[in-house]
């Protein structure tokens, strides 16, 4: 299959996903996300992505086992403690809402995995607040896409491998211990709130203290981290700290965030001043509810919209007068008793200029529509006025009224004929410095063309650095795996050396001989009772064709017994004449009895040899 036909067939795969179980893997980067499908299909001896494809149709149950090799949960308590030492000296202190203060501290942590890192910061929180401070005003919130790491996170309980790196006295201050299991304090674990949340679909948590979502943005393409990142900057309150892994940068959002230690990938939100840029940041995020005026503002509103310095009216459906601000009021006229009577009434109505067709055009395109420079003589002035007739529709776009602006564009009118007569004299000016700007912008192509060079093995070099981590959690989670089977190995082992030995001492135990012959008549047991018996050690017996044994018992005469139980017979016994190691003749009894493997399949037989007394 060539690259072409390989891509659409894992282009496929997604759409299957993002179909089937709602969840978009388009966002993720490319490579990674096609290594850890690889990885998968490696699992189940699959070779192509149209194969797996059948598969995934085939078996629904095989997303959840995708899904957990898709999202590397690799993470540790207090994992890289110099970044956590950091918080401790740089961030606690000058948290918003911090030990000094009484209000709420809120802490969210992006991609918590199993949890671990969610409660390394509610014990460093603990630690500096104090457990009754900490109950009364943290909250941590701890989200992730994997429903499955979730569930262990919500258990609070981990092995005593999982918390090796946590200092014995926090361990011991933090956690109950029962066996190998140790569970987080349960006073503490409610003040941590875990749940389902994709970063880049759901909605991000505000008015937040602290953000960690360390080596989480760098399993996202380009586009998907810049919408990530304005997220955070509306979910940051001002002065609040983000916390990256060691592979993630901000080169293109230092607008909304500044280093506080570089190193260890901790920065700090730049003050929100502009509220053109907030709102275009809150469009990026796709939160607009936090613009949105509380209830208790209608009365900000009405002096806002009194003391503008437009005149404004406001019409209601029935195109009766429900609103003039004190600039209308003023400059038409109006009294209070204007207010309710019908529009068409009013002297406003046709007088600068005829606006009931422009009411009924506005109201029936759904558009605002303008008057340009109306001539308003009043007073013994003659004024220049623009009328903006605008609809009023409510969120279901049924129609509320009609707004009404009279902006006063005298100064625009003046400045235009002044603006005309500059024109002219700033056309010689033009023509001068035409040719400069062209030298100018020469150089500044050169320029600009050196910055996206180096721009771009930037942005390489940070992508590298992802992937360089990326891999290297993978190479994580791999030897995890690894150490868990080399551990069962050698419990395996283990079991097998104790079984031998007690299989050892059981046969040395036995006085009577005891051979274990397999279905080729090779020796695989020879006891000592058989050594004292014949003389034969068991070093020089093992592996040897009984058959071509040279002992005081004539085997040859055993032929037939051993044959009649491997055929099926479930005993055979019989008395030869033998001779012992010291040349005594006796009566030797030898008992044949079958040997059975784990699958009762006969894999050889056992003889008992045993000098039969004599009867007196």
């Amino acid at each position: 299959m060539d690259n072409a036909a390989e891509q659409a067939a894992f282009d496929r795969i997604l759409e299957h996903l993002r179909q089937s179980r709602g969840f978009d893997f388009t966002a993720y980067k490319r490579a990674s996300l096609m290594r850890r499908v690889f990885k998968r299909m490696h699992v189940l001896d699959v070779r192509t992505f149209d194969e797996y494809l059948d598969y995934l149709q085939v078996r629904p149950d095989e997303f959840e086992p995708l899904f957990n090799t898709i999202l590397i949960n690799v993470t540790s308590f207090f994992r890289d403690p110099d970044v956590w030492d950091t918080f401790r000296a740089m961030v606690l202190p000058s948290l918003n809402g911090g030990p000094d203060r009484k209000d709420a501290v809120r802490v969210w942590s992006a991609g918590c995995a199993a949890g671990q890192e969610a409660y390394s910061a509610a014990i460093m929180l603990a630690e500096e607040l104090g457990m009754d401070a900490f109950r009364d005003r943290v909250k941590i919130y701890a989200t992730d896409v994997d429903e499955e790491a979730l569930a262990q996170a919500r258990q609070a309980t981990y092995s005593a491998k999982q918390v090796a790196e946590i200092p014995p006295a926090l361990i011991e201050k933090y956690f109950d211990h029962h066996g190998d299991a140790y569970t987080f304090n349960r006073e503490l674990r409610r003040s941590v709130i875990f749940g389902r949340h994709d970063l880049i679909q759901d909605a991000p948590i505000s008015r937040v203290d602290l953000l960690l979502c360390r080596n989480t943005l760098m399993y996202f393409n380009a586009e998907a981290q810049a919408r990530i990142m304005a997220r955070f900057y509306f979910s940051v309150n001002p002065g609040g700290f983000l916390a990256l892994g060691r592979a993630e940068m901000l080169f293109s959002h230092t607008a909304m965030f500044q280093p506080v230690d570089l190193k260890r990938r901790i920065f700090k939100t730049v003050p929100k001043v502009s509220a053109r840029d907030r709102l275009l940041l809150i469009a990026q995020s796709g939160r607009e509810d936090d613009v949105q005026p509380p209830p208790d503002y209608a009365r900000l509103r009405d002096v806002a919209f009194d003391s503008a310095m437009d005149s404004e009216i406001v019409l209601d459906a029935g195109s009766r007068m429900v609103a003039a601000n004190a600039a209308a009021r003023r400059q038409f006229d109006l009294s209070g008793s204007d207010i309710g009577a019908r529009f068409q009434d009013l002297e406003l109505s046709y007088r600068p200029a005829e606006l009931r067709p422009a009411i009924d055009r506005a109201r029936h395109d759904r558009r605002e529509v303008t008057l340009k420079s109306i001539t308003w003589a009043h007073g013994g002035n003659s004024r220049f006025l623009d009328v903006i007739v605008a609809p009023l529709h409510d969120d279901d776009r049924q129609f509320l009224g009609t707004r009404i602006s009279f902006v006063d564009v005298t100064p625009i009118k003046s400045l235009q004929d002044e603006l005309r007569h500059s024109k002219q004299e700033l056309e010689t000016a033009y023509e001068e410095l035409q040719s400069t700007n062209e030298e100018l912008e020469t150089t500044n192509e050169e320029l600009q063309s050196t910055v996206e060079e180096l721009e771009t093995t930037n942005e390489e070099l940070q992508s590298t650095n992802e992937e360089l981590e990326t891999m290297n959690e993978e190479l994580q989670s791999t030897n995890e795996e690894l150490q868990t089977m080399n551990e069962e190995l050698r419990n395996r082992s283990t079991e097998l050396n104790s079984t031998n030995a007690f299989l050892e001492a059981v046969f040395t135990s036995l006085r009577s001989g005891v051979v274990v012959l397999d279905r080729q008549m090779r020796v695989q047991v020879w006891n000592a009772g058989a050594t004292n018996l014949w003389g034969l050690r068991a070093d020089e017996a093992q592996h040897a064709y009984f058959f071509g044994l040279d002992i005081g018992l004539a085997v040859g005469e055993l032929q037939q017994p051993i044959k009649d139980v491997l055929s099926g017979q479930p005993y055979r016994e019989t008395t030869l004449t033998a001779m012992s190691r010291r040349g005594k003749p006796f009566e030797c009894r030898v008992s044949v009895s079958p040997l059975t493997g784990l699958d009762r399949a006969l894999t050889g037989v056992i003889l008992l040899m045993e000098e039969q007394a004599r009867a007196d």
